[in-house]
């Protein structure tokens, strides 16, 4: 008898055919794991840039698309909180306060849009507004769900309040801006081009 408690000429199966096979997740490159697990922040980001840029360009207040992204982001918070909720009632508390705070800043975003208040403010003054609000409550949820990445998204938001402010008041600037980096550059371009000719 061997020590093992086997039977001699007994062939122990192999890892593989033990059904051992090794986890095709763990020979995984790192940065792709990363980038999967970044993914919604930034797709989040990327809807927040593209309308940051779009209201600064196109003069626009987008408050559609700040309503549009406040339960977006709401949702993206559950999905934060979810795996991290210990049981059933932390799941219903973390989707009722959410869902709460989400809702109470969309009426104040809509309170905005009242006939009475509108008027005494400018379209461009209420899309800032709106979106000084928006970035608020992302940092603030950001916050209650322990989760940096949805911090910084609430910054940038923030960010871009005198971002589009600075954009509008000096469009000419900017625009004037532009064009000298274009003929500079095309300049400096031809002058390389005539000296290897």
């Amino acid at each position: 008898m061997s020590d093992s408690g086997t039977s001699p000429g007994v062939r122990q199966p192999e890892p593989r055919e033990a059904g051992l096979e090794p986890d095709p997740h763990r020979f995984r490159p790192p940065y792709v794991s990363f980038w999967l697990r970044e993914l919604p922040y930034v797709i989040v980001l990327i809807l927040t840039l593209f309308g940051v840029a779009y209201a600064s360009i196109s003069r626009q207040s987008m408050i559609g698309f700040w309503e549009f992204l406040a339960p977006v982001i709401g949702l993206l918070c559950i999905g934060i909180g979810w795996p991290r909720a210990a049981d059933k009632a932390a799941r219903l508390r973390l989707v009722w306060t959410q869902a709460l705070h989400w809702l109470a800043f969309l009426v104040a975003m809509n309170l905005l849009l009242l006939s009475g208040v509108a008027s005494m403010l400018s379209p461009d003054a209420t899309g800032l507004t709106i979106l000084t609000l928006l970035a608020l409550g992302t940092f603030v949820a950001g916050v209650h769900t322990q989760a940096w990445q949805i911090c910084v998204l609430g910054m940038i938001m923030g960010l871009g309040v005198p971002a589009i402010a600075w954009i509008e008041r000096s469009a000419l600037l900017v625009l004037l801006g532009g064009v000298a980096v274009v003929v500079f550059g095309g300049a400096l371009w031809w002058g390389m081009s005539g000296k290897r000719a």
